[in-house]
């Protein structure tokens, strides 16, 4: 679990990264966990520009906390999403290729650590929570995000070193007007259609899957 003082740093951050997210909930406790752990196995500090890349696999909570400790931003382009709904992360240190995947672990049941939590939890989402299962909803909430923050790293999820190829760096594109709309659209977001250059909104989706 760490010494005392690791654990006091860990809920400093952690408060940190809750105040950008808006709030705390497990998702975001794992997804700092998993950013935290990932810095450590690449020997990395937080990334300012591209020199850690991310590739996330869901668009939940926890990326939010990835976006803040490891400076893997959609604006810098260093964060990819890839939304499969799976809590699964793979963090990059351009400067060494080193690659690990963080996936959230099978056996680990964040409804477990407060069972009593989920029918409270729904009365607050259903907006017919009374003050006082609003208070006792914080209560719990920060007592399981405690416990995520305490539970050791093996328990919360599997880690693997990989091997992957490193995505090219964001690249800006030039600007050119959509034929239909007049917006001007980076260059590699447009499509040809009639032999006018058309933003993905104004285009005409073609599949013949059914």
């Amino acid at each position: 679990m760490g010494s005392t003082e690791e654990l006091d740093s860990r809920r400093g951050r952690f408060a940190e990264a809750a105040k950008f997210h808006g709030h705390i909930c497990p998702g975001l406790a794992l997804g700092y966990r998993a950013a935290e752990i990932a810095l450590e196995r690449l020997r990395s500090g937080r990334s300012e520009d591209e020199e850690l890349v991310t590739i996330v696999e869901t668009d939940a909570c926890g990326v939010d906390a990835i976006q803040f400790l490891t400076g893997c931003t959609l604006g810098k382009g260093n964060l990819l999403i890839k939304d499969h709904g799976k809590h699964a992360f793979t963090f990059i240190n351009r400067r060494t290729g080193d690659a690990v995947r963080v996936i959230g672990n099978p056996s680990f049941d964040t409804n477990a650590l407060d069972p009593d939590l989920a029918p409270i939890r729904a009365r607050v989402f259903q907006g017919g929570a009374s003050d006082e299962d609003l208070a006792e909803y914080r209560r719990r909430m920060e007592r399981v995000v405690e416990a995520i923050l305490d539970t050791p790293a093996e328990t919360l999820f599997s880690i693997q070193d990989v091997d992957i190829d490193i995505p090219e760096r964001a690249r800006i594109f030039r600007s050119v007007p959509c034929a239909r709309c007049g917006e001007m659209t980076a260059e590699s977001r447009v499509r040809v259609e009639d032999g006018e250059l058309v933003c993905y909104a104004c285009s005409e989706e073609y599949t013949r899957r059914r």
